[in-house]
């Protein structure tokens, strides 16, 4: 598809899309969202990407093959399950490093959380472009 309108109107939407997609993985944890709401609408981005500039152009924006995407996605979030292993606790118990200040006073701290939501989103993105780039394929 070739239409003007629609390329100048995806440059701008892709990036709120995509802004809007981080934004819904790390308030996910806390309130309705996290990798898997985040992952399919990131993934909606580079579909409006595809149809707006062809497939090639949405592959090659991706700069991973998706398959890659996924896999490490699953990775990472096997992986942050099994930190808990390290401090004793069951696998996927939440653990928590503290980077500044402490919990008393509040300070920022980081979640084996986040880091399983983290690869939920790349595995989903990575299995939704790949059934989505193999459709546009055949």
């Amino acid at each position: 598809m070739n239409s003007l309108i629609l390329q100048t109107a995806t440059r701008v939407l892709v990036a709120l899309i995509l802004v809007f997609s981080i934004y819904m993985l790390l308030r996910g944890h806390n309130y309705p969202g996290g990798g898997f709401i985040a992952g399919l609408i990131a993934a909606s981005a580079f579909a409006l990407f595809a149809i707006a500039w062809g497939m090639e152009s949405a592959q090659s924006a991706l700069r991973i093959p998706p398959g890659n995407l996924a896999a490490s996605g699953v990775l990472i979030a096997a992986l942050s399950g099994m930190l808990a292993l390290f401090s004793g606790d069951a696998p996927f118990s939440g653990q928590w490093l503290q980077l500044t200040g402490d919990k008393t006073t509040g300070g920022l701290s980081i979640s084996n959380v986040l880091i399983f939501d983290i690869g939920v989103y790349l595995a989903v993105l990575g299995a939704v472009l790949t059934l989505i780039f193999a459709l546009e394929e055949a």
